[in-house]
């Protein structure tokens, strides 16, 4: 039996809708600029292979939580996403949706400086997530939206996307050996914008699960 100098943390878990059982979370990848007018946004145009970043799995922030403001920063930012769930064997156990958090302005100075992203994305509480829904047909296509305090911020459809689902996978899967607990965000379209404290965020991707969160 493993003797730990100190108790090791719980693992991050995420509920799977119909089941008692929760998903646990053995690590996050994250798809950037996966949406042509995100990508135009942003400042880019180019049809590149999907790129990735990571969060540590201790970032998401399970179903009904409130997410507290960041340190270091005054920029902060959501993104709505898909979050496609790695069951076993590298298969797609199911899907969710979720919001990618973001320090905007220390993304722009890391980008200044060609340095990494880690601060920028991968901070705590960064990826607010909902309950994960198995798969089962086709995979999600239709709406992804998300409003503050009621107003609208971002409203497109997942079969925007630039990689579908299936194009992610098999790319991530060339960096890495997928394994169950895995999840990935697949990126965001138009519309990311800065939160504050006291704002209300709902988001919803079709077929795929509804969040909401406050901003604390």
């Amino acid at each position: 039996m493993t003797q730990y100098v100190f108790t090791p943390p719980p693992r991050p878990a995420v509920p799977v809708v119909g089941s008692s059982a929760v998903f646990p979370v053995r690590r996050i990848l994250c798809v950037g600029r996966n949406y042509a007018a995100h990508r135009a946004e942003m400042g880019g145009d180019d049809r590149d292979p999907p790129f990735f970043f990571t969060k540590p799995a201790d970032a998401v922030v399970p179903p009904g939580a409130d997410v507290p403001y960041p340190t270091a920063t005054a920029d902060l930012h959501h993104e709505i996403e898909l979050v496609v769930a790695i069951g076993e064997g590298g298969s797609i156990f199911g899907y969710a949706a979720g919001v990618d958090l973001t320090r905007r302005d220390l993304q722009a100075k890391a980008k200044d400086k060609g340095q990494p992203w880690d601060a920028a994305k991968g901070f705590d509480a960064s990826a607010p997530i909902s309950a994960i829904r198995r798969a089962g047909g086709p995979r999600p296509q239709g709406r992804i939206a998300l409003l503050v305090n009621g107003q609208v911020r971002q409203d497109a459809l997942v079969s925007d996307m630039i990689w579908n689902v299936e194009e992610i996978v098999v790319e991530a899967a060339k960096l890495w050996k997928l394994e169950a607990g895995d999840l990935i965000f697949t990126g965001t379209p138009e519309g990311v914008g800065p939160l504050q404290r006291g704002d209300l965020v709902e988001g919803e991707v079709e077929g795929a699960g509804r969040l909401s969160f406050r901003v604390v």
